[in-house]
């Protein structure tokens, strides 16, 4: 599906990472490769460092740290909100909404509209959509989009594909309204007969979790997960991305009018280093164009890792100019989705570190 807004913009981005940082090598023995077999994978996949939250740190206390260095520092009023969109496949509860969990713990006014969205790692551009529809009513002015995972304890430690990848992490963007008559195009896509790529098979209404659902198993590729652990099947998911992800960004491109290499940076989620690569290679960008770098440093913390991108390798750049980008993410669901739209002179583009209160 074609999307098309006017008059909207992003002015500040934040990313925050927990502060325990893991190094792939601590981690090795854990694996059923040999030590050379896996030093080998982590030159082709960038496995390197990756955040993750200590124990009982949630999505809503990324969340919260982050919104109040805002207040703290003069970047954002609790009073000028007039909506909160949190993106997470990792809730703080089954019910209430994670949305509203922040919203009483930083005291918000009630006139204000809050929204969970269950997405993964499309969800950057799915929660920038719903801003933007969002703010097609008069009296939003303002709406703060939260991307926020904390998966890594759903990933078994023996899990040699998806145990060196996946870190936790959270990033908060504002948009707002704009007085320049500039167009966002953007595509949305979704495939549910897909469903079994990438999932978390128990835990749900639908399977339970259970002493059954916890016992490890090992699968013919040899990694030992149990099915409250998060699976992915890596061909599968490594096809469909080079299938689908170019000819959406081609087709978006062709409806807004733009050539390829107008575009300043394609910002991307950030699965692994190979796919991203190959990805890259497949639709003739630059490695310079289409970064590659966060989850060697941060690691694959679901929809938080394009605004993580674009604080980690353009922060002082976006505060002074601004460029034209291409986002996109593809992940769960199956779904994949892209924005062509401008982004820069922000008010903030930082990263901040999550420190536990003492």
């Amino acid at each position: 599906m074609n999307l098309k807004f006017r008059n909207k913009k992003i002015t500040g981005i934040l990313a925050i990472l927990p502060e325990v940082e893991i190094n792939f090598e601590e981690e090795i023995d854990n694996y059923t490769f040999s030590k050379g077999q896996s030093m080998k994978l982590k030159s082709i996949m960038g496995y390197g460092k990756r955040r993750v939250v200590k124990k009982g740190t949630t999505v809503s206390d990324l969340c919260v740290f982050g919104m109040n260095h805002l207040f703290d520092n003069g970047l954002l009023k609790k009073e000028d909100i007039d909506a909160i969109v949190l993106i997470t496949q990792s809730p703080d509860y089954l019910v209430p909404g994670t949305s509203y969990v922040i919203h009483g713990r930083l005291d918000l006014k009630e006139d204000i509209i809050c929204m969970d969205i269950n997405q993964a790692c499309a969800g950057y551009c799915v929660g920038l959509n719903q801003a933007f529809m969002l703010l097609e009513q008069d009296e939003i002015n303002k709406v703060v989009v939260m991307n926020a995972d904390v998966r890594s304890s759903r990933v078994s430690v023996n899990d040699r594909s998806l145990g060196p990848l996946i870190g936790d992490g959270a990033a908060i963007t504002i948009v707002e309204n704009d007085s320049l008559n500039k167009v966002i195009n953007g595509s949305w896509n979704s495939n549910g007969k897909g469903i079994d790529s990438i999932m978390i098979p128990a835990g749900g209404y639908k399977m339970p979790s259970s002493e059954e659902t916890a016992k490890p198993v090992m699968d013919s590729n040899g990694n030992l997960r149990a099915l409250d652990h998060l699976t992915m099947k890596g061909d599968k998911v490594f096809n469909f991305v080079l299938r689908e992800v170019p000819l959406m960004v081609r087709k978006l491109l062709n409806i807004s009018g733009i050539k390829e290499d107008e575009i300043d940076y394609y910002i991307f989620h950030q699965p692994n280093k190979f796919i991203l690569k190959k990805l890259a290679d497949k639709m003739g960008i630059s490695y310079n164009k289409m970064p590659n770098n966060v989850v060697g440093n941060f690691g694959n913390s679901s929809s938080a890792t394009i605004p993580i991108c674009l604080a980690y390798n353009l922060e002082t750049k976006l505060l002074n100019q601004t460029f034209l980008f291409c986002l996109g993410g593809f992940g769960a669901g199956l779904s994949w989705t892209s924005l062509v739209m401008t982004i820069g002179k922000l008010d903030f583009c930082e990263i901040v570190e999550h420190k536990l209160e003492k």
